[in-house]
């Protein structure tokens, strides 16, 4: 009789507290910039914070948080980089910036189980996991390789964002994770008139929020001072104004819906 098939169980990762992952299956809609500003605000909240850019085919991380160069290795583990209080890891610290990474699921997996167990994080009491588009291979990778304390989702205003978001958000429940809130990024523009435009639309992290059953943790607006602080290596919380004070917030909310979290061993579903 063939014995039936067994998922990988997932595991913690040592000296790890929490690991979070900032999905959103939609590509596009601030995702990254806000897992970098995340990780940096919960570093300005007093806490360790670790940050891996599971985005293997379009990593961004590493130029968001303004570092390039290929990271060190000791006693046969790679070294984070480290920039505005937060240890992190990015494939674009590697590969270069020109180069095409033109990979299969299987190795995806590898590399971002190599990126988890692989990497000296030290002592953390977060870290962060930047999800790729999509549920895929790289997805069911961290979701069946390390236990998550919950998954914070993002989405954008739009109805073409919120179909995307959904099935992301399924996808943590079907391997029992847990949705820990909503972000709305992209939420408004204001223009220097005092004009107010919602380009894309309204409701959104409402609309996600009340799918999911967990609360709206923030609304982000257009603005182009977080696409310059991210082209520039120093993101938005970094500095002063209302986006960086709100997702400052956010990351306190985080904390306390972490721990509250009940973590149990995921019962996956994969069909």
């Amino acid at each position: 009789m063939q014995t039936p098939f067994q998922p990988p169980q997932p595991k913690p990762i040592s000296d790890v507290k929490h690991i979070v992952a900032v999905s959103s299956c939609k590509g596009g809609v601030g995702k990254s910039t806000m897992a970098v500003n995340l990780a940096i605000a919960l570093s300005q909240l007093g806490h360790s914070v670790g940050l891996m850019d599971g985005d293997v085919h379009g990593p961004s991380v590493h130029t968001m948080m303004g570092v390039s160069g290929e990271p060190a290795q000791e006693d046969g583990k790679i070294v984070p980089a480290e920039a505005h209080g937060v240890r992190f890891i990015s494939l674009g610290l590697i590969a270069g910036e020109d180069t095409p990474v033109i990979w299969r699921g299987p190795i995806v997996g590898r590399v971002l189980q190599q990126f988890l167990v692989d990497v000296n994080w030290g002592e953390l009491d977060y870290l962060i996991l930047d999800l790729p588009p999509g549920t895929g291979d790289a997805q069911l990778t961290l979701a069946q390789s390390v236990i998550l304390s919950g998954a914070v989702v993002i989405t954008t205003p739009q109805i073409v964002a919120q179909e995307d978001v959904v099935r992301g958000g399924e996808m943590f429940l079907k391997v029992g994770v847990p949705i820990l809130g909503v972000i709305e990024n992209m939420a408004a523009f204001s223009c220097d008139c005092g004009h107010t435009a919602k380009i894309f639309g309204s409701g959104g992290g409402k609309a996600m929020s009340e799918h999911f059953g967990v609360p709206v943790l923030g609304s982000i607006a257009l603005e182009s001072r977080i696409r310059e602080g991210g082209d520039q290596g120093e993101p938005i919380v970094t500095s002063g104004g209302l986006a960086a004070e709100t997702i400052r917030t956010i990351a306190k909310q985080l904390t306390g819906l972490v721990d509250e979290a009940e973590v149990s061993d995921p019962e996956i579903n994969i069909m």
